[in-house]
């Protein structure tokens, strides 16, 4: 290699960029106290941007780790995520212990960004795969900056493939934690209209926590600056004005003129800046001009020993023609010291544009010539990138088509699925040139692993223009290039009508229905019913198997019934037969589910906890994120939250483990709506809240914001539950509607517009719910439904303005709930809420029928809930006229203080939760009825009555007695001669005043405090 040079066009000294560098200074301090980081330096080509980040990252070095990444241009690819490979080795090489530990467990899919880990595992490929690797990159950076402030720079973002742009999209939304800064440099003035960086742009543009630097032209004043620097002198006054003038203030420019002008050329300078660069090319050696030319086809780095092998130089020559370039300031060694590139990337483009179109493919053969003869020549993880690239744009076919086949497989390896297909649309380009010899070579098992072989041996049975399209339409599905992959199976699907394959025909129809769903075109059902139609009659297949599991699932989401069940069972049978074990998990998680919703619950949650068992120990991850969403879900459909929260908990683990960032967000949001059952509504609210930040798709987004919507409305905030109840409808679409969706939609909506006094639109929304029905296993939606239009009925009975049409709607309410299936003791207790709330509506309801109600839920973990129907008891109890509301008879003491206590217990409750419309009912009810709900203090009885300290009365005192001699509300009633309803009062009383969650630690308290010592208690029977 070459010592050192001298060169003399770039200026020692650092002229202006002092607001910029403040912001980049200020961005490291925030950085290192804490808080992330994202910074875009954007400007034209030439105008400084790289200087500026060297300056920077040379001062932030001695107050953190900084690792440069570059995006690499060959011909006119990138390699798929170069910055963030050549950034992450230097991370691993700056800070060894702490890589490692943020690595640890996730080496295999890490290794796709940076394959000197190791081998990248085979894994899965599905629609997650990118997500999942992006998210376990951002929660490596953040080990890594966890302690020690890190420095990301990603430069030239202009020529970024798409994989590169997709992860940094990601970084800069999702980074939360860690000393990091990510800046990203790129050329403004190459983004034009149609250039792929300008979506991301835009997108980063909205985002408060992305700040994008501008960097302008230099000044009159510090072009003049920069020429002193350059040639250690005070310039010429009018040689300033002529470059500045020339220039425009482009810092490169300036370089470039100032050097001209000091070499003697001022007078001979051409019109063109373009030409300008040329001329410095032209007044090189004949040897280092080809060597220039050499380099700048070889990309924008090439290695010494690759180019020696494609210059055809001596040893001694090759060296004296690259010391005249760099000594020129045309090339630069690399920082590795094992190659070189242009100083500056106009400079190549200059001589890269000058090169005629056959020396240009004669260069790229002598490229992959040499690649090919010595696969060392380049490092090994873009050796089969770059040979791709020059047999592509050497024009030989026949050599391209297997070159750019093995690059698509590297590229799925990897995850760039789109680079992956952009690769497999050019072999799509050569198969028709490339010799019949060539592509009978060519076998599916080396280049395609999505198709099934439907029947062929793909070791032995060549290579068809239909894998490829396959291949190219999973590709674009997984990379987000959903258009792209319709076009290339609505092609492959006419050449089936040409030669008719049914099989490979059905692959092709269920992924146009996945596309089709993603694209929000419809909900997929008529491609796979295609699908079913074309496989139907044939004998067991992969094909056949996973066609019948998908429309199962499809009916369990969509309309679920004796249709979705048989499905199913088949998909199992199928999948057994040909050995696809996972569309065999799949349907049988299915299955599970179906038969719960069927009304079998232990039969289906047995088989789903069995599926869940077998994914874990066989480490099919995504077959297990999805159950760890469904297995809860069902636990939740039949009132068991419980013991759902902790598996819901356990698969957020295992999710956030495996980066599967759409099952993580499923299950956050279901563990929402879990907590608010359980009365844990601040924890329910962040549940939500993760599950709206963390997906990679839209309906979980959906999820978390209808569950925020929820909170609010039962907290009284109108106007927050109409803004999330928006954000739901917006993420859901309307291309694709699902009565597990539109169902909790509904009831949100109804109540809104009920709390709002729009009677007429909340009956809009009941209306168009019973219109779909409630398809089985929808019972979990239906319920609360048909229980908040039944109370908004019954809460607006007296309005005159509510009168038209209330006949047909208690009516249509009334055989729905007839109609819904029960199933779950949770359930039940809702179908006689609902039903009282009817009878409220009538005018007719008493507190015998509200006592049951409050029973059934006293057994029931849903505190909220609870507080309502005490709620509604209490007001039964002061309308029935045994205890007054203003202006009517006092009644008895006795049910006078069922009434406080039960309103005291509900408005506890919605103190807690903040549930302002409960708490202000208990208010309106407690005024309405002349009742003080505030405990007066009491005279002490005396201090050996424990009972009396603790604010028993003497029937409590009773009742407590009994509870501690374990008898049931009914022995507790029998034995007092009251009614059970209001031993369950009594019961509910003595454990708010103990401060006690259960009857067993209340006889726990008795016991502790000898408030029975002289009794002898027997044990009752419970039942």
């Amino acid at each position: 290699m070459l010592g050192p040079v001298e060169t003399r066009s770039v200026s020692p000294v650092f002229v202006g960029r002092t607001e910029e560098l403040d912001t980049l200074n200020n961005a490291l301090a925030r950085a290192r106290a804490g808080e992330p980081q994202a910074l875009l330096l954007g400007g034209e080509a030439g105008v400084g941007k790289t200087r500026l980040v060297e300056e920077f990252a040379t001062a932030a070095g001695g107050h953190a780790v900084v690792a440069v990444g570059g995006c690499v241009e060959i011909g006119a690819d990138g390699l798929p995520f170069a910055p963030f490979s050549t950034a992450l080795r230097a991370l691993r090489d700056a800070l060894p212990e702490e890589f490692t530990a943020a690595a640890r467990g996730q080496e295999e899919e890490l290794a796709r960004l940076l394959p000197d880990l190791g081998e990248a595992g085979a894994g899965r490929h599905d629609e997650q795969g990118m997500a999942r690797l992006f998210e376990l990159t951002a929660r490596l950076l953040e080990g890594i900056a966890a302690d020690r402030p890190v420095v990301l720079v990603l430069e030239d973002l202009h020529w970024a493939d798409a994989s590169t742009r997709h992860l940094l999209a990601y970084l800069f939304r999702t980074l939360r934690a860690g000393r990091l800064l990510v800046l990203a440099s790129y050329r403004s003035d190459d983004i034009h209209r149609r250039h792929p960086l300008r979506p991301l742009l835009a997108e980063l543009d909205r985002l408060r926590t992305v700040r994008r630097i501008e960097l302008a032209r230099f000044t009159r004043e510090e072009v003049g600056r920069q020429i002193a620097g350059i040639l250690a002198a005070e310039p010429d006054p009018a040689q300033v004005d002529e470059i500045f003038e020339r220039s425009d203030g482009n810092a490169f420019f300036v370089e470039e003129l100032a050097v001209a002008a000091c070499d003697g050329c001022r007078t001979g300078l051409t019109d063109s800046l373009r030409d300008l660069l040329l001329v410095r090319v032209e007044a090189l050696p004949e040897s280092a001009q080809r060597v220039a030319r050499v380099v700048a086809e070889g990309g924008s780095t090439v290695e010494y020993r690759l180019i020696a092998a494609v210059a055809g130089l001596g040893e001694d020559d090759l060296i004296e023609a690259l010391r005249a370039a760099v000594g020129a300031n045309l090339l630069t060694v690399t920082p590795a010291g094992d190659g070189y590139r242009f100083r500056h990337s106009l400079v190549r483009e200059a001589v890269a544009d000058d090169l005629l179109p056959g020396e240009r493919s004669r260069l790229n053969r002598r490229y992959a010539e040499a690649l090919e003869a010595d696969p060392t020549l380049v490092p090994a993880d873009a050796r089969v990138m770059r040979l791709a690239s020059y047999w592509y744009h050497a024009h030989d076919a026949a050599k391209a088509l297997p070159a750019v086949l093995d690059a698509s497989v590297v590229a799925r390896r990897r995850h760039a699925y789109t680079e992956q297909l952009g690769l497999l649309e050019r072999a799509m380009e050569l198969w028709d040139s490339a010799p019949e010899e060539v592509r009978s070579a060519l076998r599916p098992v080396d280049y395609t692993e999505v198709y099934p072989p439907c029947g062929c041996d793909p070791a032995t049975t060549p290579l068809r223009y239909l894998d490829l399209m396959a291949e190219a339409a999973v590709a674009g599905r997984f990379g987000g290039e959903r258009d792209r992959a319709l076009k290339i199976t609505k092609r492959a699907l006419r050449l089936l009508e040409e030669e008719p394959d049914p099989q490979r025909a059905a692959w092709f129809w269920v992924q146009r229905s996945r596309l089709v769903q993603a694209q929000a075109r419809g909900d997929g059902w008529q491609e796979l019913a295609t699908a079913r139609d074309l496989v139907r009659g044939l004998p067991p297949s992969e094909v056949h198997a996973e066609v019948l599991a998908l429309a199962a699932g499809w009916s369990m989401l969509h309309r679920p019934g004796p249709e979705a069940f048989a499905a199913a069972e088949r998909a199992v049978e199928y999948a057994r037969m040909v050995g696809a074990r996972d569309i065999e998990l799949h349907a049988r998680l299915t299955l599970g589910g179906l038969r719960v919703d069927s009304g079998d619950p232990e039969t289906g949650l047995s088989e789903m906890r069995q599926v869940l068992r077998d994914t874990l120990a066989e480490g099919a991850h995504y077959v297990a994120g999805r159950a760890y969403v469904n297995l809860p879900s069902e636990l939740q459909s039949i009132g068991r939250d419980r013991e759902a929260a902790p598996l819901m908990r356990e698969g957020i683990a295992f999710a956030r483990r495996y980066g599967l960032l759409d099952s993580e967000a499923w299950i956050w949001g279901n563990l929402s709506a879990s907590l608010y059952s359980l009365g844990q509504w601040p924890e329910a609210a962040e549940a939500a809240a993760h599950a709206t930040r963390g997906a990679h798709s839209a309906k979980p987004r959906g999820a978390g914001a209808l569950r925020l919507a929820h909170l609010a409305l039962a907290r009284g905030d109108l106007a927050e539950a109409a803004r999330q109840l928006a954000a739901a409808r917006a993420h859901y679409g309307t291309h694709d509607p699902m009565p597990q969706q539109l169902l909790p939609l509904a009831r949100v909506s109804l109540g809104v517009a009920a709390e709002e006094g729009r009677i007429a639109d909340a009956r809009a929304e009941l209306l168009q719910a019973l219109d779909g029905g409630f398809p089985p296993g929808t019972h979990q939606y239906g319920w609360p439904l048909l229980r908040a239009a039944a109370t908004a009925e019954a809460d607006v009975r007296a309005l005159p303005a509510a009168q038209p049409g209330r006949t047909e709607i208690l009516d249509r309410l009334g055989e729905a709930v007839r109609r819904l299936t029960t199933g779950a003791p949770l359930w039940q207790a809702y179908d006689l809420w609902t039903r009282v709330e009817l009878r409220r509506a009538e005018g007719a309801d008493t507190a015998d029928d509200w006592s049951p109600v409050v029973t059934a839920f006293e057994c029931l973990d849903r505190p909220y809930e609870l507080a309502r129907v005490r709620h509604r008891l209490a007001g039964a109890l002061l309308s029935s006229g045994a205890t007054p509301l203003a202006g009517t008879p006092t009644g008895g003491d006795d049910e006078r203080d069922r009434a406080v206590e039960l309103l005291r217990l509900a408005g506890a409750v919605a103190a807690h939760l903040d549930a302002r419309s409960l708490a202000d009912a208990v208010s309106r009810l407690a005024q309405r009825a002349r009742l003080t709900l505030t405990r007066t203090p009491r005279q002490a009885l005396a201090p050996a009555d424990p009972a009396a300290a603790l604010g028993l009365t003497s029937r409590e005192r009773d009742v407590l007695r009994l509870v501690s001699a374990g008898r049931t509300n009914r022995q507790i009633a029998e034995e007092l001669f009251i009614s059970p309803k209001t031993a369950s009062v009594h019961v509910s009383n003595i454990l708010s005043k103990l401060g006690v969650s259960g009857r067993g630690e209340a006889a726990a308290v008795a016991h502790r405090l000898g408030l029975f010592p002289a009794e002898t208690l027997t044990a009752g029977t419970a039942g």
